[in-house]
């Protein structure tokens, strides 16, 4: 993708987040974020055959930055020397936050649902390569209370209590389950 069309990607995410902030995900045409967008009709079109695929193209823009096996320094955060899985779930707790006003735009709607099965796809991913195995608890049990469990952390975290850290939230997380 060249630099125009990162540019009107960009946009037009920018648009759709700020209208989430106002209306309801159901409510929104795809006029509305084209006019908050400011380009054309086949400019959208270009990148998006509808409002849902531009819903999963921004989760996927931010999850697959956020979820990123590769740790590296980076601007406001690095943990290149770290490799803990604690220390990795604080990783992807500080990348969410670094999109937490795209992320909220998300959740103020029923898109939110949305949202959140796409985060757990995510999630069981990492969470698989982590979990070890017990006697005593089927393992899938154990994948889908520690995903969903984590899931909910971070809507209860960027929804309403984002005055908490990302190292505070992953702490809370590992003191509350048995990974």
């Amino acid at each position: 993708m060249d630099r125009r069309q990162r540019k009107t990607r960009n946009a037009i995410f920018q648009a759709f987040t700020r209208l989430l902030e106002k209306k309801a995900y159901s409510a929104l045409t795809v006029q509305e974020i084209i006019d908050e967008a400011d380009i054309s009709r086949s400019t959208f079109y270009a990148h998006f055959e509808t409002k849902d695929e531009l819903l999963k193209a921004m989760c996927t823009d931010i999850f697959d930055h956020v979820f990123s096996c590769e740790i590296m320094s980076e601007e406001h955060h690095d943990f290149s020397d770290k490799d803990s899985f604690q220390d990795h779930i604080t990783h992807i707790l500080c990348h969410l936050q670094e999109k937490q006003q795209s992320i909220k735009g998300i959740f103020s709607g029923e898109c939110g649902e949305i949202f959140m099965r796409y985060l757990k796809e995510y999630l069981y991913q990492v969470f698989a390569r982590q979990l070890t195995e017990r006697a005593d608890i089927p393992r899938e049990y154990r994948l889908n209370h520690a995903v969903s469990s984590f899931a909910e952390t971070v809507h209860w975290w960027l929804k309403e209590h984002g005055d908490y850290t990302p190292e505070e939230i992953s702490r809370f997380y590992f003191k509350s389950v048995d990974i």
